[in-house]
């Protein structure tokens, strides 16, 4: 941990940089790029009917999009309003008034014609609903007839057959530690949250390396650092206010690297719409791409430590800042051995690139004297995903990029509060304020007053599986209580998600909207529960961000849906049902003295309890994690690890695959085509040299398919990597193996190899199954 605080917003500069501008056309209207006007414009036609409302969301809320932490219309990093398509377009699931009843007198079929979207538009889930197995619709419950039968099915099945889901919908710190404890409190350590499934080999890698489980600066260090480097992250794209701290950096002189399969247009051009300057002529991003392949990173990092081992030989200090490693690292001479021990021909196979692409990335870090290394999902959803962050943190200790300004490791968050599910407890790896262990068990057992089951909770993704274990067996899945989450949409092989989630005997959706995997059948009944949105909460609620800053969102006036209830709320009621002669153990009148609790419970939150007015905030950890090269580890030491180049050998005529995002939130699509390359969710993007070998032509239909599934779509090409094709995702989920987990972390890979053909019919089907 550090000591030095953050030191709080900078002031763009108001002198325009002509050297900076993508256009001299005003908007960039000859352009492929987001209508950032034409979107706010939609976006108050869609909330017509609740602008007071939706305003009040926008300048007093904490955002609900993506973890950069705006709250109202400011963050700590620069001055200024901050507002992107991503929050505006999430503003209607806050907005929207409850289901029809025409919707539960629907059959179940015809529910099941609509997609995502569809669904998303019937509005708000108004009051407790159940569906039997083999009724055609749903059908209204009270809240006691919901949770008594909850409870019920709780008290007659053993813990171990019980598991928790929350995702990253808008729920706030004090929802994933009640969640958490009341989890703990029915004897079960089946729980889970959506930021593992993105990022949990980034918690791993950096425990193992550094010592730490989150970003060890802030965002305020993107600006003025030497290289800001995008490891698989499209940060315009997903965290569309991140531009605006990249113009920052670059008109401080911060040289932007971006390595990504694909030449992603997002980060290279963009229109800022809350910098004039931006908005009328355009921003270029990045200075460099390295279009890695897929899975390759881990080769192109080994390349990168080679070449600087060889500088080092040659000029002592050259390439390695050596007071650093000697002081603060650990493993110098087993790492130096093994890079050099690396094939350069095996190191250009499989990352894609030459030996001088690697070379001029070396020098370029080297000349550096700060650099901050930001990555996501590009990086951590492979089977070798820990392996890939522990590279990223061997290049960052070798230069010393660490515990000081300007430099640092940023696993950035996709979503808004997630980085805190882990920190409160609402994972199977972890209890509030540490890891899953006895030391932290025994701790938690005296402050919550209660025993903690010992054995190690399953991830979701085996708790899935585990509904299709045989009758009988200890750990079969018989009751699946998720907040929010869709398994079908979000899941590798969407059919094998399906069977397992039917197989559940009782499946539970706190949430406050349908989604796809709602409507799925169980084998004894489906319930659900309405959910309130963040900004409902009464006594507010906090959220962290990316880097670390605890945020308070406090309760904001406007129309409520009559029977929704705060998530936290809605677990210790169904907690004192299952054990009413216990219940005060996990009891909580209101959210101030859950927060109370939570500082007691988890150290680094020290502070939550003071927060309680909108504006509030404060950061834990300080800037800085790592201060001064030193690590919360048992030496003070990080480690470099050295790891294994994977095989990437892909059978003859197969191409590597991967998914990527677009015009979306998570699994919520907002529109069909992506507003930076015009592709549609159907395109396949693959380089134009791969599509004429193939006799291909832009446009053509083409099947997409492996031992997994098949996808139909349409070539788009692209300045992809050789030998690599993308799909969107969800709709590339069909063609992902099922089963295949990252072996330190257990999240599912998200990556697989498969052959492009061209269609035989002139049918153009969706990626996406029916089912």
């Amino acid at each position: 941990m550090g000591n030095t605080k953050h030191s709080g917003r900078i002031r763009l500069p108001r002198k325009p940089d002509p050297k900076l501008w993508v256009s001299m056309m005003p908007f960039g209207f000859s352009k492929l790029k987001p209508r950032h006007l034409r979107e706010t414009l939609k976006v108050a036609w869609e909330n017509r009917d609740a602008l007071p409302y939706a305003y009040r969301i926008l300048t007093q809320g904490v955002c609900d999009g993506c973890a950069l932490g705006v709250a109202g219309l400011q963050d700590q990093t620069l001055e200024g309003p901050h507002l992107c398509t991503t929050r505006l377009n999430l503003l209607k699931l806050n907005t929207m008034p409850a289901m029809s009843e025409a919707v539960f007198e629907t059959d179940i079929t015809r529910l099941r014609q609509m997609n995502g979207t569809e669904l998303r538009n019937l509005g708000r889930i108004p009051y407790p609903l159940i569906r039997e197995k083999g009724d055609p619709r749903f059908r209204r419950l009270t809240w006691d007839e919901a949770l008594d039968r909850i409870s019920t099915k709780i008290k007659n099945i053993d813990p171990k057959q019980l598991a928790f889901y929350m995702t990253a919908r808008g729920i706030t710190n004090e929802s994933y530690y009640v969640g958490a404890k009341v989890a703990r409190f029915l004897g079960t350590n089946h729980i889970d949250n959506a930021s593992r499934i993105c990022h949990a080999p980034s918690k791993t890698a950096l425990k193992r390396s550094v010592g730490i489980a989150a970003s060890s600066c802030s965002y305020k260090d993107w600006i003025g650092t030497d290289v800001l480097v995008f490891w698989g992250s499209v940060a315009a794209a997903n965290q569309p206010v991140s531009t605006k701290y990249m113009y920052a950096a670059k008109r401080q002189g911060t040289k932007i690297i971006v390595i990504n399969p694909y030449y992603e247009p997002a980060m290279d051009e963009y229109w800022i719409p809350s910098i004039p300057e931006s908005a009328l002529f355009g921003t270029r991003l990045a200075d460099a791409f390295y279009p890695v392949q897929i899975g390759g990173d881990i080769a192109f990092m080994h390349g990168v430590m080679k070449i600087w081992f060889e500088m080092e030989e040659q000029e002592p200090g050259s390439a390695i800042d050596r007071h650093f490693v000697n002081e603060h690292t650990q493993g110098m001479e087993e790492l130096k051995a093994h890079v050099m021990n690396q094939e350069w021909s095996l190191l250009e196979q499989s990352s894609g690139l030459s030996k001088q692409n690697m070379r001029e990335f070396a020098h370029t870090l080297a000349k550096a004297k700060s650099g901050v290394f930001v990555w996501s999902m590009g990086l951590t959803q492979h089977r070798f995903g820990t392996d890939n962050i522990s590279q990223v943190a061997n290049l960052a200790l070798l230069r010393g990029f660490l515990g000081r300004a300007h430099c640092g490791l940023m696993p950035i968050r996709g979503h808004s509060g997630v980085q805190a599910a882990g920190e409160m407890g609402a994972d199977p790896y972890s209890l509030p304020g540490g890891d899953f262990n006895a030391e932290h068990a025994r701790r938690l057992e005296r402050l919550w007053g209660f025993s903690i089951p010992e054995w190690q909770g399953d991830p979701v993704g085996q708790s899935l599986q585990n509904a299709l274990l045989p009758e009988g067996h200890e750990r079969k899945l018989r009751l699946f209580y998720m907040s929010g989450g869709n398994f079908l949409e979000t899941m590798p092989d969407p059919v094998y998600s399906k069977q397992c989630l039917e197989s559940v005997e009782l499946r539970v959706h706190q949430d406050i909207i349908f989604n796809t995997s709602t409507l799925a059948d169980a084998s004894e009944a489906v319930i659900v529960l309405p959910a309130m949105t963040r900004y409902e909460q009464p006594g507010g609620g906090t959220s962290t961000s990316t880097e670390r800053m605890v945020y308070f969102s406090p309760e904001i006036e406007g129309p409520r849906i009559d029977q929704a209830r705060p998530e936290w709320a809605i677990y210790i009621d169904l907690a004192a049902r299952v054990k009413p002669e216990s219940k005060e153990l996990v009891w909580f009148e209101d959210a101030q003295v859950i927060r109370q609790e939570i500082a007691a419970a988890a150290p680094n939150y020290d502070g939550i309890q003071h927060l309680e007015k909108a504006g509030d905030v404060f950061q834990w950890g300080g800037a800085w994690l790592c201060e001064g090269g030193i690590c919360p580890t048992s030496d003070g030491r990080g480690r470099l690890i050295p790891v294994e180049v994977p095989d990437l050998n892909r059978p003859e005529g197969h191409f590597h695959v991967t998914t990527r995002r677009g015009k979306q939130f998570n699994s919520m699509i907002y529109g069909e085509k992506d507003s930076f390359n015009g592709a549609g969710r159907r395109d396949v993007l693959m380089n134009a040299e791969d599509g004429r070998t193939l006799g291909l032509s832009e446009g053509d239909s083409v099947v997409v398919r492996n031992d997994h599934g098949e996808f139909h779509g349409t070539t788009k090409f692209g300045r992809m990597q050789a030998g690599n094709i993308a799909l969107f995702w969800p709709e590339g989920n069909c063609l992902m193996p099922k089963g295949v987990y990252e072996p330190y972390s257990n999240i599912p890979e998200y990556n697989t190899t498969a052959v492009v053909e061209k269609s035989r019919d002139d049918q153009n089907h969706l990626g996406t199954l029916k089912l």
